[in-house]
């Protein structure tokens, strides 16, 4: 074995982005658990699969101390899962939104609050936090996707602040459009007005034809292995290529209304 192997946990890991990361890292020798809301789910080999769901906050403390219990600690978290979303925000109804913001924000607050006290004991720790390129800027039609991308991006901030005098990392890894099945799960209202619909179809199209086209997995989990790997990882990583990459380049360089712009004229 070329490293130590670490305990990690990797929400969301039966499937998209989360497989691929725990089937590198159990291929690299670390012992790794996946977890799924549902029972059953098939992980990549030598992946020890949990239940958990992350809107129940029984159900995340139970598979926690699950890890603890076999083995004795967890050295890395990785808050992968998440709901994707895609709607006009006007047709949103608040429940909807909230359901959104409780999966991919308090989802991941609840892990941390139930491994922190752990890795405080042992003062030593990684937390990653998985957002995405939609946390720099507002996306047509995925208002609250973008929403909650950006408040995780921000919790992660503050909480590296208040964590890191106890030898624990916090890391955001923002990764592009990849090989997953997001776009036949992502939550979205039950009706399009009309005065949206145009608009609305027109930029989901091009959405999912980028998606189509979108890259291997693997390489944002060889990220996710480079940071656990790292003595010091940096802050945030961004794992994204072409016009992604541009566009985050952009929204903090361009004036802002030029942004919009340019945003709206990629949509239409």
């Amino acid at each position: 074995m070329s490293h130590a192997a670490k305990v990690v946990l990797v929400t969301g890991g039966g499937s998209g982005l989360g497989k691929a990361i725990c089937a590198r890292l159990a291929a690299q020798g670390d012992i790794v658990y996946g977890t799924s809301r549902k029972l059953g789910t098939v992980m990549s080999d030598r992946v020890h699969a949990l239940v958990m769901d992350l809107t129940d906050e029984l159900s995340v403390t139970r598979a926690v101390e699950e890890v603890i219990h076999k083995e004795g600690h967890i050295d890395v978290v990785v808050n992968n899962a998440g709901v994707g979303f895609q709607g006009p925000a006007e047709d949103t109804p608040p429940a909807l939104a909230a359901q959104t913001f409780d999966t991919n924000v308090l989802g991941a607050h609840r892990v941390c609050r139930a491994v922190l006290p752990h890795m405080r004991g042992v003062r030593s720790g990684l937390i990653i936090n998985i957002s995405s390129v939609a946390a720099n800027f507002g996306l047509p039609y995925r208002a609250f996707y973008s929403a909650t991308k950006a408040a995780l991006d921000r919790y992660g901030e503050a909480l590296a602040l208040e964590v890191a005098r106890f030898g624990i990392d916090v890391v955001t890894v923002q990764p592009g459009e990849f090989k997953t099945n997001i776009a036949g799960s992502r939550l979205r209202p039950a009706t399009i007005s009309d005065a949206h619909k145009a608009g609305y179809e027109k930029a989901m199209s091009i959405l999912d034809s980028s998606l189509h086209y979108g890259r291997d997995p693997d390489e944002l989990a060889q990220v996710v292995a480079k940071v656990i790997a790292s003595p010091r990882p940096k802050t945030r990583y961004l794992v994204a290529q072409g016009v992604q990459r541009i566009s985050v380049l952009a929204s903090k360089l361009m004036p802002g209304r030029m942004f919009q712009r340019m945003l709206k004229k990629h949509y239409e």
